[in-house]
């Protein structure tokens, strides 16, 4: 797997929650400081996380999106596996500054440390689960808008290499528990991605050896 592919797949971990899809027209947000700080107060809150999910994602060159399915979990701190089962077994891990791919055929492991692209990325990952890539105004240009059930953030990247690999990020949150609904990724030629969690389970006990590399 590409380094562009794997930076794909793991945005989307950070973002965990289901709820229908409003089409009702947003508007600009009336307090982006107050969501902000709501926001953030529940990212540290949040202890495990443990979700099933849905990803389409849409190419020009293939009438229909490819649907993927399988589990995510997230422990504090700094512990993910995103694991695929279907159509094909994939599984990532993030521990700390390491990393783990594996497929059926293969496995790697790198040191996010010792590569900025993969520095970068772990720093993408943090402030997303701590709320902090909603105040680096200096990295994204951030939109806030929202409706009667969900808050809206558009975030399109200032650094040059990010946005080598991403256009723009779409947030969906609902505002009854301030929880991201719907994740929407658009590549610089026009390919996106949508990502979809159900059955969520927030502050469960979920066992370290899920973070094991083996």
């Amino acid at each position: 797997m590409s380094k562009k592919n794997i930076f794909s797949v793991l945005i989307f971990f950070v973002f965990i929650d289901l709820a229908g899809f409003s089409q009702t027209a947003f508007t600009a947000m009336k307090n982006p400081e107050a969501f902000k700080t709501k926001f953030n107060e529940i990212s540290e809150s949040t202890i495990s996380i443990e979700n099933d999910f849905i990803q389409n994602k849409n190419l020009s060159i293939l009438a229909k999106p490819i649907v993927s399915e399988g589990k995510f979990y997230y422990k504090k701190e700094n512990k993910v596996r995103w694991e695929y089962s279907e159509p094909y077994f994939y599984l990532i891990i993030i521990q700390g500054n390491k990393l783990y791919v594996k497929d059926k055929n293969n496995q790697k492991q790198y040191d996010t440390q010792s590569n900025k692209m993969f520095q970068e990325l772990n720093k993408f990952l943090v402030g997303c689960i701590n709320g902090d890539i909603l105040n680096k105004t200096g990295n994204y240009k951030i939109e806030f808008k929202e409706n009667n059930e969900q808050f809206y953030v558009i975030l399109v990247p200032n650094d040059p290499k990010m946005k080598q690999m991403l256009n723009e990020i779409h947030i969906y949150f609902d505002k009854k528990n301030y929880s991201v609904v719907q994740l929407k990724m658009v590549e610089q030629d026009g390919d996106f991605t949508n990502i979809e969690f159900f059955n969520k389970k927030i502050n469960g006990n979920i066992s370290d050896e899920k973070f094991n590399f083996n």
